[in-house]
């Protein structure tokens, strides 16, 4: 597999249309406000290759205590033929010297994709994901929060997170930001 880092120039169709069919809308920055983003913030957005057929993508913000692994998803064509695990252990390689963090939807929220849920947080926890059981709600989605190595992350820590990035996530034409409950 290869990886191609992505950034404004060359972020393509095919990277957007995953971005925004794999993810659901509430969950998602506009495209516009997200290319921006990798340019401001120093996000790691890496798209993988299995020879020339675009697999899946990935954002990774890398930070001083810990990584923030935002988004992740594969090719809906893709799945189930070993492709995510693949990313994953790429970034989990990548990202070895700190904690890893990822946020996911809650198997614990009454909801109607429960099963996906429960499949995602399987495949975290196989792969050395523990449930830190800090909890954030946006939009009406109960969030779990997971993490990959030592110590320990809070709610207090996601929202110190999101009170650092928030200044990133501002359009200054309109003064539109992301609010977490």
């Amino acid at each position: 597999m290869t990886t191609k880092q992505i950034t404004k120039t060359n972020a393509n169709e095919e990277i957007r249309n995953l971005y925004q069919t794999a993810f659901p809308e509430e969950e998602q920055l506009p495209w516009e406000d997200l290319m921006r983003l990798t340019d401001a913030m120093p996000l790691d957005f890496t798209a993988y290759y299995d020879v020339d057929t675009f697999v899946g993508m990935t954002i990774v913000l890398p930070r001083s205590d810990y990584n923030w692994f935002w988004y992740f998803a594969v090719n809906e064509a893709l799945r189930g033929k070993g492709y995510g695990q693949k990313i994953l252990n790429h970034i989990v390689k990548r990202y070895d010297d700190k904690r890893l963090i990822l946020d996911m939807e809650s198997p614990r929220q009454e909801c109607d994709n429960l099963e996906q849920r429960l499949r995602r947080n399987d495949f975290y926890t196989r792969n050395g994901f523990k449930d830190t059981m800090a909890e954030k709600s946006f939009q009406g989605i109960t969030y779990t929060i997971l993490m990959k190595g030592e110590g320990t992350f809070t709610s207090q820590d996601y929202d110190n997170i999101i009170s650092e990035l928030r200044k990133f996530w501002t359009v200054p034409s309109e003064e539109k930001h992301l609010e977490y409950e």
